[in-house]
């Protein structure tokens, strides 16, 4: 059998890795210990085809970290949306729709894990459907399997107890409250500025979304009602995803003093870390969730990156390699936008700008960081879009504006995010943007030296999605599922 040679070849790369594991069973939680040892000889290869393959990544370095494993079920990975959805009750056919999700994520990102493997290893994806199915028909089968799953399937946060402790977070969060309230500052000032119509001291580069037409909002609405009643999940085809994107794309004026200015697609070249190619304006983008109120809304999320935030000054901790900005819209269910947040790709700089349809709520602490809201925007129209002003070099949001939907501007490409896991090298073969750690590597900042004690390791980095704790003071992750429900009070219709 194909799947025979295939695992048979793995376990051959992987060996001394695969012996390992298998000596050290105890620290493999059920039901995978189980399947390891099962008398069923296609349930027991799948497991050890599967604890195989992940050896080999690890080996190799390419793990990909957008998503958690789930312990004990390795053909599983969670996200803190998914972990969020985690059925109640255990009626069976709820319960299997959202496994398959998990599965489903799993499935993507074991197809860049494999595809980034050095070419001796490569591995069929096509057993880890087989295999994936197997293993989840088999366990449902479980009678602790809800108790198993609401143990193993939330996701860690990306703070580090060890270095707040270390570096006495409760005393070294006095001095950070000051430099948070001091960009705060900094920030409205920014705003007000740019608010009062005064001209940027810079050349302007204005960019918006090019070919594809828009949605009408009532064509957007009867998209959101296709939503799968279990879960809320959409299920759209490439097209409807592209044009649903495109529908709420901004448009981004950016301040342009050098090519450290200029957006472009993210390449593997000669060197370690990933390089811009500024040859085309590129946006990537994704669709994802949240939750409020026991229902789930749909987010679109939209990313420039920039080569680098050069140095002001000889000295600069905050300069460094690759920069960018995260924009996201949050969708009432009849598709008009409620919410808006952002962020730079290190997780620094989260802003959240509410609609009339979105009210702030007061933070639980005072002390932490809760939702910095430097301006709040009108209702945005079916002819309206989204302006956002970039500075040049730090590439700050300078303002954020409505204005109608107009073209006199450079298109930009808008291609899927998902393509960063696993992009081609050079010389062939294929690498992610991110490292096992889910940082870009080259990115480093100086900060990193001075702000470990508020538990973020090496802080101001680039990240990838799922590993962006946006907050110095407190806790808080970009892609928290309750993250407006708790701050803010949603006009659903």
């Amino acid at each position: 059998m194909k799947f025979n040679r295939v695992r048979a070849a793995v376990l051959r790369i992987v060996a001394p890795a695969t012996l390992l594991l298998l000596g050290a069973c105890a620290t493999v939680q059920p039901p995978q210990s189980q399947h390891l040892q099962a008398a069923d000889a296609d349930l027991r290869d799948c497991a050890q085809w599967f604890q195989a393959t992940d050896a080999a990544v690890d080996a190799a370095g390419v793990r990909d970290r957008e998503a958690s494993p789930v312990a004990g079920f390795p053909y599983l990975r969670s996200t803190r949306f998914l972990a969020a959805l985690m059925p109640a009750s255990d009626t069976d056919a709820l319960r299997r729709t959202w496994l398959e999700q998990l599965r489903q994520v799993d499935l993507q990102a074991r197809a860049a894990e494999l595809r980034n493997l050095p070419a001796a290893q490569t591995a069929d994806i096509n057993q880890v459907q087989r295999c994936g199915a197997l293993l989840l028909k088999r366990d449902l089968q479980q009678p602790e399997l809800s108790a198993m799953l609401a143990a193993r399937v939330p996701v860690a946060d990306a703070y580090s107890d060890g270095l707040r402790i270390v570096g006495l977070y409760g005393l070294a969060r006095i001095p950070f409250a000051g430099g948070v309230a001091q960009w705060h500052a900094e920030a409205r000032a920014m705003f007000e500025n740019s608010r009062k119509g005064e001209a940027s001291a810079h050349p302007v580069e204005r960019y918006a979304p090019a070919g594809i037409a828009r949605y009408s909002r009532a064509e957007v609405a009867a998209l959101l009602k296709r939503a799968d009643p279990a879960l809320g999940l959409l299920s759209l085809n490439a097209d409807e995803t592209s044009r649903l994107l495109v529908t709420y794309a901004p448009v981004f004026e950016v301040e342009t003093t050098g090519e450290f200015d200029r957006p472009g697609a993210l390449r593997w070249g000669g060197a370690r870390h990933p390089v811009l190619d500024t040859q085309m304006p590129v946006v990537y983008q994704r669709l994802t969730y949240t939750r409020y109120g026991g229902r789930t809304l749909v987010q679109l999320v939209y990313t420039m990156w920039f080569g680098e935030r050069p140095a002001d000054k000889s000295f600069d901790i905050l300069a460094g390699g690759l920069d960018g900005l995260v924009w996201r819209v949050t969708l009432a269910p009849d598709g008009e936008p409620l919410v808006f947040d952002t962020m730079h790709p290190c997780g620094c700089y989260h802003m959240f700008f509410p609609t009339r349809r979105a009210a702030a709520q007061p933070a639980p602490d005072p002390g932490d960081e809760w939702a910095f809201i430097p301006a709040t925007l009108t209702r945005v129209q079916e002819n309206e879009q989204i302006r956002l002003r970039i500075a040049t070099r730090s590439h700050y949001l300078l303002d954020v504006g409505v204005q109608p939907v107009a073209a006199a501007a450079r298109g930009y490409e808008m291609l899927d995010e998902q393509i960063l896991r696993s992009l081609p090298l050079p010389g062939g073969g294929y690498r992610s943007i991110y490292d096992a750690d889910a940082l870009v590597a080259g990115t480093e900042r100086g900060e990193r030296f001075l702000f470990w004690p508020m538990g973020i390791p090496s802080a101001g980095a680039m990240r990838q999605w799922g590993n962006h704790a946006t907050a110095f003071l407190g806790r808080r992750h970009f892609d928290d599922a309750d993250l407006l429900e708790r701050r803010f009070r949603l006009t659903l219709h």
